[in-house]
């Protein structure tokens, strides 16, 4: 009976100290396996398919639920599908994006059923379209993350109405509307972070009246303008900003801030002294602007200050000499400017623990790596100079004033031609999205490009340095002083050579001597633009110098500093005469597919896009993958006037000109689709194409590709071996119209890029479907018959009855080949014979003087091999 009252008196004690817990009601259950069905079933979810009480699922990095009251109250879900596309034309794109079933409305609908959510995290799942406005239906949420989606559109302006949101974050999306003006009315806002988008416009003064507001990030937008007044943000603690086009003046700032990021802008003006009261800050990146003056030295004595960057600027004048810094104080970078006088000790000799770099300037100090003291002369000024010129300025615009009348007219027609005239001017020179008359409401580069460009290049990903300015001493070091042993010759536009970096790493440096001297600003700008450039199928640019040690107002010679790539160019690549070591089809076709993405890239990623590249094919490198990389692309942005003088010199050599180029002159656009129908004819015909006048190639091109037979004796003989008639065909059809006479009948480059991927597709499918049939060929031999059986990695000899194993001697053939090749040798002076099979036909050929020739194809016949 003691035992039995034991057990009771236990049970009793459980369930008063332990009550049992209320399962999730099957109604949030069934909620939460639908989301799971709009999200097509990602990995992260497959516990839920064991798992009777979701509440109690195991928790991960990847997925997290918690349940209050028998409600689920936090939802994160992490998922397999991270952006990896520069942009996104909005439609699905496969292993990227949800599919196309998936509709945004009916997932935002069954999520906000889930009224209790307090935290959605929804990450890298691929979720794509416009945010739905029922997002606002979440009326308790608190947390918002939908970051590393394919959002794209504006933001729902019904967000406002959720009035308990504290976090909201929708990074690395494609956005691309402006900035709504009503942020302010978020009562709880306390982090707002939009990275990574492409948010244009200014910055809405809304966004600066949020008093909660604690984190501030939209970096890696399209910003521009002034920044509203910041100072009504008293609990800032986190401001970035970084990589827009936010200026010309600096910001004030609440006496709060702790971390300051604004490089990469187009700010212009003097760091204002207010900075060196903020005592709070830590952290200040003002880097790659055009911040000029000298720095308030209060900066680096701030109490918790730890980082000062302020590399790559305007700054000039002398650091003064009783400049102190905090005990706090571990990384200055003040390089790339234009200071002048001595380093302050605690800069310079007593800066032995932490990190100083002060490289680029005129400061007196024991380094190869300072400028003349001509190359900063100029740029600081007195104050009285300042008043001198101040009052000049006055009366020069009284007397503008007076002659205003007098010279309207005249001076608006100058303008007006010169607008005209003017193939890229400095106002357009910064990329920009609009929206024009897009009918999805997204930015019309959005519809340009994404559908087949692959992610842009992440430099870290590829171990390339960022992109940099040098200095000339760097670049005569890498190059031994330009030592006739490093040239490599004549560019497309300037000298080449190759270089060895500090670090080891080979770079080809290209020298360009301008027609005209470009203002140091105007010339940064076009760099500026030029540098971010950056996609898998484009030879990087790593970095520029400029040459103005002689005139400190302008620049007449820059230095562009690449990666180097040592596989050699598309041209060495083409057929020669030894076949194995040529370019199957399939690997053409997906060079020709990386040249085309590269092209769309340049013309529909900035606007106004790079359309002169200089197609041609040993403008085309290959890596040590066979991935091609685009070179000599962007230079016209530089180079202009150069090739106006160029092209002045060429309408004076010759009477007679061509009225290709003169129609090619007419639009830059078709110079790339003209240049680009020559690769493709190159990559068909072969070496038989480098030696020829472009007038006869074309007529014969036109004849020869009319007719299959015709075909043969033109296309280079390895394209024939391995292609197939449906992915040749698709090639020769869009080359002819590449290279049509008249410009309006040429092709789109998404067009070109349509066909190229979909003849890709087309080979990769023939190819599989061969692979998987045995064809068998017999034939007599004076030592008895054999069977040639096509396998993955060419042929193999089967033995049939009576035939002697031992008179083999090799086969040879190749691996991705539609029509399969081998090269068999038997003993007893047999001669070299090549077998081709085609569906069912077969066709066995002997080579002439038992020479093996690729060239030996074009004589094909049907025979059988009888007697050596």
């Amino acid at each position: 009976m003691a035992p039995f009252l034991a057990v009771v008196l236990l049970l009793f004690s459980w369930v008063f100290f332990f009550p049992i817990s209320q399962p999730l009601p099957s109604s949030q259950t069934q909620i939460l396996q639908q989301l799971r069905r709009h999200l097509e079933y990602p990995q992260a979810l497959n516990a839920w398919n064991i798992t009777t009480d979701l509440c109690y699922s195991p928790s991960s990095s990847k997925v997290s639920i918690v349940c209050k009251d028998d409600s689920v109250i936090e939802l994160r879900i992490v998922g397999e599908k991270p952006v990896k596309y520069v942009e996104f034309d909005g439609f699905p794109i496969s292993g990227q994006t949800l599919s196309d079933q998936f509709s945004m409305d009916s997932f935002i609908i069954t999520l906000c059923r889930l009224n209790s959510l307090r935290v959605v995290s929804m990450v890298s799942l691929g979720i794509w379209g416009p945010l739905s406005d029922k997002i606002h239906r979440l009326s308790s949420i608190e947390i918002l993350d939908f970051g590393s989606n394919f959002l794209f559109g504006s933001v729902p302006q019904k967000i406002s109405n959720m009035e308990r949101i504290q976090t909201l974050k929708l990074d690395n999306n494609f956005f691309n509307d402006t900035l709504p003006n009503w942020f302010d009315s978020f009562q709880n806002l306390s982090v707002l972070s939009l990275n990574k988008n492409r948010f244009k416009g200014p910055v809405p003064p809304s966004m600066a009246k949020i008093k909660t507001l604690q984190v501030l990030a939209l970096s890696e937008n399209s910003l521009s303008g002034n920044l509203p007044e910041l100072k009504g943000l008293t609990g800032l603690q986190s401001l970035d900003l970084r990589g827009n086009r936010l200026g010309p003046h600096l910001p004030e700032l609440p006496a709060g801030v702790i971390t300051v990021l604004l490089s990469k802008n187009l700010f212009s003006s003097e760091v204002p002294p207010e900075y060196g009261e903020l005592d709070n800050l830590q952290h200040l990146d003002l880097s790659f602007n055009f911040v000029d003056g000298v720095p308030p030295p209060m900066i680096f004595s701030l109490p918790n200050i730890t980082y000062v960057n302020l590399a790559s600027n305007s700054l000039s004048g002398a650091l003064p000499g009783s400049l102190r810094c905090s005990s706090s104080l571990g990384f200055v970078d003040v390089s790339s400017n234009r200071l002048s006088g001595a380093l302050p000790s605690c800069l310079g000799s007593e800066a032995e623990k932490r990190v100083v770099k002060f490289a680029g300037n005129c400061l007196y100090v024991n380094s190869q790596h300072q400028h003349q003291a001509s190359y900063c002369q100029g740029f600081g000024k007195s104050t009285e100079q300042t008043v001198v010129i101040s009052l000049g300025i006055l009366i020069g615009i009284i007397g503008g004033i007076a002659l205003f009348l007098l010279v309207l007219v005249f001076v608006a027609l100058i303008l007006c031609k010169r607008c005209c005239k003017r193939e890229i001017s400095e106002q357009n020179l910064i990329p920009k999205t609009t929206t024009e008359n897009s009918p999805t409401g997204f930015s019309t580069e959005l519809l340009a490009n994404a559908r087949f460009i692959s992610q842009t290049m992440k430099l870290g990903a590829q171990g390339l340095p960022v992109y940099r300015s040098f200095l000339l001493e760097e670049l005569e070091e890498a190059t031994r002083n330009f030592d006739h042993s490093t040239y490599l010759g004549e560019g497309s536009i300037g000298k080449l050579y190759k270089g060895s970096l500090e670090n080891g790493t080979y770079v080809v440096i290209r020298c360009l001597e301008l027609s005209k001297r470009y203002s140091i600003r105007n010339l940064k700008l076009r760099l500026d633009l030029l540098s971010k450039l950056r996609h898998p199928n484009l030879v990087c640019l790593l970095g520029h110098c400029l040459d103005s040690v002689h005139d400190p107002y302008g620049v007449k010679q820059v230095f562009l500093v690449y990666e180097y790539i040592p596989s050699g160019n598309l041209q060495t690549h083409l057929s020669g005469y030894i076949p194995e070591k040529s370019l199957s089809w399939p690997a053409r076709l997906n060079i020709l597919v990386g040249v085309a993405k590269a092209v769309h890239f340049l013309h529909t990623r900035v606007i106004p896009g790079f359309f002169n590249n200089r197609l041609k094919v040993h403008n085309i490198f290959l890596d040590e993958h066979a991935t091609a990389k685009l070179s000599d692309y962007g230079l016209a942005i530089i180079t202009e006037e150069i090739e106006k003088h160029e092209g002045r010199i060429e309408s004076q050599k010759s009477v007679h000109v061509d009225p290709r180029s003169c129609m090619r002159k007419n639009t830059n656009l078709e110079d790339d689709i003209y240049g680009f129908g020559f690769i493709l004819l190159k990559v068909l015909v072969g070496p038989t194409t480098i030696e020829r006048e472009h007038a006869s190639l074309l007529n014969e091109m036109a004849r020869s590709f009319s007719s299959s037979d015709e075909r043969k004796r033109i296309v280079d003989p390895i394209v024939l071996g391995t292609s197939g008639q449906e992915s040749l065909s698709v090639v020769i059809s869009i080359t002819n119209r590449c290279l049509s006479p008249e410009p309006s009948a040429r092709p789109s480059i998404e067009d070109i890029l349509w066909n190229l991927q979909y003849a890709a597709q087309v080979q990769a499918t023939a190819d599989g479907d061969r692979s998987q049939k045995l064809i068998e060929l017999t034939w007599n031999c004076p030592y008895g018959p054999r069977i040639v059986v096509p396998c993955s990695s060419g042929f193999q000899i089967k033995e049939s009855p009576g035939f002697d194993w031992n008179h083999l001697v090799h086969v040879r053939g190749s691996e991705s080949s539609r029509e399969y090749a081998t090269h068999v040798e038997c003993t007893k002076r047999v001669p070299p014979v090549y077998v081709g099979v085609q569906g069912a036909k077969i066709a066995v050929f002997l080579s002439r003087n038992g020479a093996c020739n690729a060239m030996s194809w074009r004589r094909l016949v049907e025979v059988l091999l009888h007697q050596p």
